[in-house]
């Protein structure tokens, strides 16, 4: 076999996201536009529209190099959160961030924790570059066991903690006063509060708190309530000291012109993003009431972000079963069993979306329950 530096790389879990449009009509005879797309938390809406007039303009700059920095997009970052820019990491999608984070903060051998089912890039970059992921499992209702996942920070010697706010897969809130007693607890560990859908919760999330804790940082992304998943833009707050090596092990001209321009005008487009936070509110009230009637499938309440978990009550099916059979729909959503681990076969991740695609979903799974009996 060609040598390798981790074995893993050869014999470990990719990741998986979720099919394409294209896939399913090529696969089931639909018309790419007939396909419902659940699968990865997309905005329905599409891109921030000042977005795009910014991209548009970065064309006339595609034969220079960028800013290594991204300094034109840390400098809008920390404007618009009152921090420094020198506070500021940007890379290419937040998990760029996780990836740099990992490396810089933990080495070879070194124990990472985390909640279990979570984001399953924590624990796939961490096998990757051979750290050890230390798993805690939720409690009943995908409650946060904190008491538990300080114990294992602790004695584990954790050189970095994740913490998924609002969580995925479950779309759960944790509260700023169990966020807190992590950090308080973690010492010399890193705490990694990922914020990728807390415009979703109507709250403005933890970021203040990088001010208090020097072991603190928060990540947010550009793809979800900026609608720009295909610009590929994240970003990362902390102490100026904690960004300094992440500046270091990142790739040198990691973000391009078009990107730190999308994401930097983004930014001001407070209309969009209240546009689609209050959409995908209503729509989880909506599809909620919808979902109650079915005796074969619940959705498990109090999800604060734009999806939520679908479980599978019926015996005769499971969440494999339940998506292939959504599939046939023209109706596309995450498998649980494959995307998170420690999930298992019961549950299935369906982005909360615009009311006909709601509605596309809960009459598929009514059809498949009357077909079930």
């Amino acid at each position: 076999m060609t040598y390798v530096s981790n074995e893993v790389l050869v014999t470990g879990e990719p990741y998986t996201p979720g099919l394409s449009r294209f896939h399913v009509a090529a696969e089931f005879g639909f018309k790419p536009s007939e396909v419902v797309k659940l699968g990865s938390a997309e905005n329905p809406y599409g891109p921030s529209p000042k977005a795009l007039v910014a991209v548009a303009g970065a064309f006339n700059e595609l034969d220079l190099y960028p800013s290594w920095t991204s300094e034109k997009l840390r400098v809008k970052i920390a404007e618009k959160y009152g921090f420094e820019p020198d506070q500021v990491i940007c890379g290419t999608g937040e998990t760029e961030v996780i990836a740099c984070v990992i490396r810089a903060f933990a080495k070879a051998g070194d124990n990472i924790v985390m909640f279990r089912p979570c984001f399953p890039i924590y624990h796939i970059f961490a096998e990757n570059e051979g750290r050890v992921p230390v798993y805690v499992d939720m409690g009943p209702g995908f409650a946060f066991p904190i008491d538990r996942y300080i114990e294992t920070m602790k004695s584990s010697n954790a050189r970095i903690a994740f913490l998924t706010n609002p969580h995925s897969p479950s779309g759960q809130l944790m509260s700023e006063a169990d966020i807190r007693r992590v950090c308080e607890a973690a010492g010399d560990t890193l705490v990694v509060l990922d914020e990728a859908y807390i415009h979703f919760t109507e709250t403005e999330g933890g970021m203040a708190l990088v001010r208090d804790y020097k072991n603190l940082i928060v990540l947010r992304t550009f793809s979800k309530a900026f609608g720009l998943a295909g610009l590929r833009a994240g970003f990362g707050i902390s102490s100026a000291e904690r960004i300094v090596p992440l500046l270091n092990i990142k790739p040198t001209w990691n973000m391009g012109c078009a990107q730190v321009a999308g994401a930097a005008a983004a930014l001001d487009d407070d209309e969009h993003v209240r546009r689609t936070v209050a959409m995908i509110v209503e729509m989880r009230g909506y599809v909620a009431q919808r979902m109650s009637s079915l005796k074969a499938f619940r959705m498990v309440p109090n999800s604060r972000s734009n999806f939520f978990l679908i479980e599978t009550l019926n015996p005769a099916l499971d969440s494999t079963k339940t998506f292939e059979e959504l599939l046939k729909f023209g109706v596309i959503v995450k498998d649980g069993s494959v995307s998170f681990k420690g999930l298992g076969k019961r549950y299935l991740r369906s982005d909360v979306s615009l009311q006909p695609h709601m509605d596309r979903l809960v009459d598929a799974l009514t059809e498949i329950e009357r077909r079930v009996g």
